[in-house]
């Protein structure tokens, strides 16, 4: 069994890191209660090993998919209408696209549930949703929280592919469930480069806080300097959020003017309007 902070040759897997309970004796308990006491210079050489690991696995994973990342806020709890709406989101892209989360809580466990039943009938979303919300959050438990997961992955068997990208620098926030991958970093700043980089098609930008409007500018700054092929969509979903509660927008607008990634740029109201601007296959 891998322990924490062991060189790795493959992703991780859902059943991988919640390989026992409670949670706490978990790998992924167990990995962030070492990753916040290791600091050692052979622990500290011991996580960047298991990073690069993690990095060529993840470059391996993504090799010939197009995916579209889906990044918002973290304390969007289960039976809220932003966290249907998430799920909505992943599902719709999952038609064409591999969708890619930060593989927290919230939006992002969302996102990649809805992705996970891309292919299974509409009422299936509505059902795991139902059975999610009975327990809303990962507090107090997180093994209560894992286990309306797991049953919801039980009652569907077949997962179309996605990816979460987690770090356990905020490993006080377990990693959901859904992803069908899961590369999870111990450094962050790696971690976050690394997640808006392999978003080769794209990023929709649900409302989030802090660590989201981060990740649009960070993004923007990517796309304000690649080459025009290289240029990806950039959705912000909220038309009064994005210009009234946090008004990242303007900004965005004003810093696109006159570079290739002005028409890439998008805002919209609905989850359905970003998802319908990634609606042609990769290879259309």
């Amino acid at each position: 069994m891998t322990e924490p902070g062991q060189h790795r040759t493959t992703l991780y897997s859902a059943d991988e890191l919640y390989d026992a309970r409670p949670y706490d004796r978990s790998l992924d308990g167990r990995a962030y209660a070492w990753s916040r006491t290791a600091n050692a210079p052979q622990e500290m050489l011991a996580r960047v090993l298991h990073d690069d690991g993690i990095d060529t696995a993840l470059a391996t994973w993504v090799a010939g998919r197009s995916l579209v990342g889906v990044m918002g806020g973290h304390a969007v709890e289960r039976g809220q209408p932003a966290y249907a709406a998430a799920a909505q989101l992943g599902r719709l892209l999952a038609e064409h696209h591999t969708v890619a989360t930060g593989g927290g809580p919230g939006a992002m466990e969302a996102a990649n549930l809805g992705a996970r039943l891309g292919a299974a009938p509409a009422e299936a979303l509505d059902d795991a949703l139902a059975t999610l919300a009975a327990v809303p959050s990962f507090l107090p438990s997180v093994d209560a929280w894992a286990d309306a997961a797991r049953a919801v992955i039980t009652a569907h068997p077949d997962p179309t592919e996605s990816l979460g990208v987690p770090t356990w620098f905020y490993g006080h926030e377990p990693p959901n469930l859904f992803p069908t991958a899961i590369a999870k970093y111990f450094r962050n700043a790696l971690r976050e480069a690394i997640l808006l980089q392999i978003c080769n098609a794209g990023i929709v930008f649900l409302p989030g806080a802090a660590g989201t409007v981060q990740e649009i500018f960070q993004d923007a700054c990517e796309n304000y300097y690649a080459d025009e092929s290289a240029v990806a969509t950039m959705v912000l979903v909220g038309r009064a959020y994005w210009t009234e509660t946090l008004p990242a927008w303007p900004l965005l607008q004003a810093l696109a003017r006159g570079r290739v990634m002005e028409s890439r740029i998008h805002l919209v109201d609905t989850v359905d309007e970003a998802a319908a601007l990634f609606d042609q296959p990769a290879s259309a």
